[in-house]
């Protein structure tokens, strides 16, 4: 069953509300795919180095909260019940994602974002407009963000030190993710974003990775 579309507004408000309490308070609904990380052992890291990965980290995890609010935004305002269940399976695996870098957050000693609270609003608002111009454009905000997340994660696995096979490991696994995620949307029929558009979210991007990284 379609549980959107055959809810009320309140109910939906009630969903969304329950979904953004769940991705701030590091207790999101996950898939049964194991942490891929486990199969790893740790390593010996310095002080220094370790700040260095939490902050990455504190960055990648800052992301899927991101994530979790664009999902929901368009989830709430796609027009047919296709995309509805892309974007809200895409969602849930993004949550796994969420639980990984916060666990290894707290294995490195460190904390996710205090400034999570603020991007999961803005980007439940982007989302939220994303649907409610088009089940294509919103498909082409998902391929657009994808592709923007990927990078990012090829650039931190330049960073992390070859001995961090945990981190590396985390970051290998979402970024196999992000890539089916942006190639479903494009199969499902997204539009390409005016470049207008790709630039304001790469500039979002930056204001998210460099804010993020210490706070």
């Amino acid at each position: 069953m379609d549980q959107l579309s055959n809810s009320s507004f309140a109910d939906k408000m009630v969903m969304v509300l329950d979904t953004g309490l769940r991705t701030l308070l590091n207790n999101p609904n996950i898939t049964e795919r194991p942490d891929p990380s486990k199969s790893v052992s740790d390593s010996d890291l310095s002080e220094q180095q370790k700040k260095h990965i939490a902050g990455l980290m504190r960055i990648n995890h800052c992301g899927e909260v991101c994530a979790q609010g664009l999902y929901q935004g368009q989830s709430l305002t796609a027009r047919t019940k296709e995309v509805r269940d892309k974007m809200n399976i895409s969602a849930q695996e993004e949550n796994d994602h969420l639980k990984w870098t916060a666990d290894r957050l707290e294995q490195l000693g460190s904390h996710t974002s205090h400034l999570n609270p603020l991007f999961y609003v803005g980007s439940l608002a982007m989302g939220t407009m994303a649907g409610l111009v088009g089940d294509k454009w919103s498909l082409g905000f998902v391929a657009e963000t994808e592709r923007q997340v990927v990078k990012h994660l090829e650039d931190h696995l330049q960073q992390l030190p070859e001995s961090d096979k945990k981190s590396i490991s985390i970051l290998e696994m979402m970024k196999e993710d992000e890539l089916r995620h942006a190639t479903k949307a494009i199969e499902a029929g997204a539009s390409e974003l005016p470049m207008v558009v790709k630039k304001l979210m790469q500039l979002s991007s930056k204001v998210m990775t460099r804010s993020t990284y210490w706070i």
